[in-house]
């Protein structure tokens, strides 16, 4: 990572972490490094979430670009996945994306991703970020070479087309819950599920700027398992602000995590010998009973650092087919590069259709196991993580779990701590072995 772009994007508060001038300089940079550093002129297309400050990074990008002679396309409010699939399909140099995912209003961010729809490389971040602090010196552009900004609010209608072609079956006679977090999904989600024929509910679709992820959507989904209780609906959908994540709502109005879906959407694939490799990808924080389960169906799984990246890195590098994170990030890279919350939606509904199940009855297998995480605020990561006594203890608590749980100690990637974390059968268990390897952390003097 670098020094403003983490794994998701330059992001921060507003005008106080990520301000104007910021956007203003990567739109420079880009605009320059995509169009006259090649001798051409850049296309450039940008999206936005619904935050009020997604207009001034908008307006701001699109000053910076055409100042360094690119145009600059704008989808307006839209998804993440949808910059990524339309930059792919048509041919920019690269793609923009305005938002803070799942965070609060007041903060936004800027994701950029190259011309095939994947995050950009680390090499022309950290370019970007020279220009940012003023270690290049880039040409501005001159008469004719200007550029311009242009409407593509086409984009975002064909990327609709794209969502409705994926369905293999209608939902006429479905009865959908939706929760589109006053964010980018707030107009897509409804206008896919209703081509396709569903009954849609739809809860926080009246965007004012300051409301997105406010009380509602993937992170609060208390409110959706309200409607699908309530109305009797047959299943629920809630998004984040991007909208490239999903969780979902059995039609009893449990709450179906990404755990869930990779496993669902996993063993359906298995079944009809679509499942590349026989392997899911997940992360080291999917929940261990989701590893029992396939274990039971004998799906394999490589599981990679916490973060879509990392994901879609493995599955670019071995060929599989479907991975993601428990908070719904979950990737089918046959079709897009990045998380889509819609997609996954459309392909939870594929596989209940198809399999003639609810959705509750579909996700039974994967049985949770109760969890434990502390942190620990240490002096130094990896002086912690390496100790002898503490790795030992670690391993301890291993022996003793053997196949009935799991631990795993790793550091933050932001704040000067250690997590440890313990899965078993019951919370007593969890509680004591994490307690007993932070004893250790601190008898060793690594606490802070």
């Amino acid at each position: 990572m670098g020094k403003y772009f983490g794994t998701d994007g330059f992001r921060g508060e507003a005008n106080v972490t990520l301000n104007f001038e910021h956007a203003i300089r990567i739109g420079r940079f880009l605009g320059w490094y995509y169009g006259a550093n090649q001798g051409k002129k850049a296309k450039v297309l940008i999206g936005k979430d619904t935050r009020r400050s997604s207009y001034m990074f908008e307006y701001a990008l699109c000053t910076g670009l055409m100042a360094s002679g690119a145009d600059a396309y704008i989808m307006h409010v839209t998804t993440t996945p949808s910059v990524a699939y339309i930059t792919r399909i048509d041919e920019f140099d690269c793609g923009i994306m305005i938002s803070a995912s799942h965070n609060p209003y007041y903060d936004n961010g800027i994701k950029l991703l190259n011309g095939d729809g994947e995050k950009m490389d680390e090499d022309t971040i950290l370019k970007v970020e020279d220009y940012i602090d003023g270690k290049l010196d880039i040409p501005a552009a001159g008469r004719e070479e200007i550029g311009r900004t242009i409407d593509y609010v086409n984009g975002r209608n064909r990327y609709i087309g794209h969502l409705i072609s994926m369905s293999k079956y209608g939902f006429k006679g479905v009865r959908v819950g939706l929760d589109v977090a006053n964010g980018a999904a707030w107009q897509i989600a409804k206008s896919v599920f209703e081509a396709l024929g569903a009954k849609t509910y739809v809860i926080n679709d009246e965007p004012n700027g300051y409301n997105i992820n406010t009380d509602c959507g993937s992170t609060h989904i208390e409110h959706l398992q309200k409607l699908v209780k309530e109305k009797e609906l047959d299943v629920g959908f809630a998004f984040d602000g991007d909208a490239d994540r999903c969780l979902a709502v059995d039609e009893k109005g449990n709450v179906i995590t990404g755990d869930h879906i990779i496993y669902i959407y996993g063993l359906y694939m298995k079944e009809r010998g679509k499942l590349l490799n026989n392997k899911v990808v997940t992360t080291v924080m999917s929940n261990f009973g989701l590893y029992k389960a396939l274990d039971r169906v004998g799906i394999e799984y490589d599981k990679t650092k916490v973060g879509d990246k990392y994901v879609y890195e493995n599955m670019v590098e071995t060929g599989n087919r479907i991975g993601g994170e428990q908070s719904g990030h979950i990737i089918f890279s046959k079709y897009e590069t990045t998380g889509d919350g819609i997609l996954t939606s459309l392909k939870i509904m594929e596989a209940m259709l198809a399999k003639e199940k609810p959705l509750s009855e579909l996700a039974a297998p994967v049985v949770f196991y109760p969890q434990v995480l502390k942190n620990v605020r240490v002096k130094s990561k990896p002086d912690a993580q390496n100790d002898p006594d503490v790795q030992a203890a670690v391993q301890k608590v291993a022996d003793e779990l053997g196949d009935t749980g799991r631990i795993l100690v790793r550091e933050s990637g932001t704040e000067p701590v250690i997590r440890v974390m313990v899965e078993a059968d019951t919370e007593e268990i969890c509680g004591r072995h994490v307690d007993a390897v932070i004893k250790v952390i601190e008898a060793k003097g690594h606490r802070a």
